[in-house]
């Protein structure tokens, strides 16, 4: 999977190996569009494959133990381009917690979804899983026993995408984020088998 990612902002400090990236991340990168803060921050390193599969999921760890400013994030990402893309990663916050968090940009409007973490936490797994043009974000502390965190739709998410890793610094700040055990594998987000569809 490793040999077909791309870079979208090719950051100046990374190392790319068969189980292992890492990345050094450059102050003032970010992403976010619009929704409350009025700016646009269009500027963090993305690295991601493409594909036309409409039901897989991508999992990896992601190790941020060097984040150490307000905001100093890494994690899954799908970027389409700079108005529709999601993401999900732990953000530093003090040296008493951090903040994991989703972000989903529709049509070049961001939100933002948070759950306060202990600061002690400096790993976490994501699970991202796609059926069609609807995507579930999961988390894990050991890799085994994923929580959802959010479901979304992307509206130009239907077709051909790109998916992959992000890490970025939006304030005065720099650090390693180290991503490992990636794998691609069929959809682990099951079908729904409660309430029907409506006719």
């Amino acid at each position: 999977m490793i040999k077909d990612m791309k870079w979208i902002r090719e950051p100046k400090e990374y190392t790319v190996e068969d189980d292992r990236i890492e990345i050094v991340t450059e102050p003032h990168t970010d992403l976010w569009q619009r929704t409350y803060y009025h700016f646009r921050n269009d500027s963090a390193p993305v690295f991601q494959t493409e594909t036309d599969e409409k039901f897989f999921s991508f999992t990896v760890k992601t190790d941020f133990s060097e984040s150490c400013r307000r905001f100093d994030q890494c994690g899954i990402v799908m970027y389409l381009d700079s108005e529709n893309w999601l993401k999900a990663s732990v953000e530093y916050e003090n040296e008493e917690f951090g903040h994991l968090g989703s972000v989903v940009t529709n049509h070049g409007y961001s939100d933002w979804a948070t759950a306060v973490l202990p600061a002690d936490v400096k790993t976490m797994w994501y699970r991202f899983s796609r059926r069609e043009d609807d995507y579930c974000i999961e988390c894990s502390r050991d890799g085994k026993s994923f929580s959802q965190m959010r479901i979304c739709h992307m509206w130009e998410g239907g077709g051909r995408i790109r998916f992959g890793i992000y890490a970025c610094s939006p304030e005065e700040s720099s650090f390693r984020a180290v991503f490992t055990d990636m794998s691609l594998t069929e959809c682990l987000w099951k079908a729904h088998d409660g309430q029907p569809p409506d006719e």
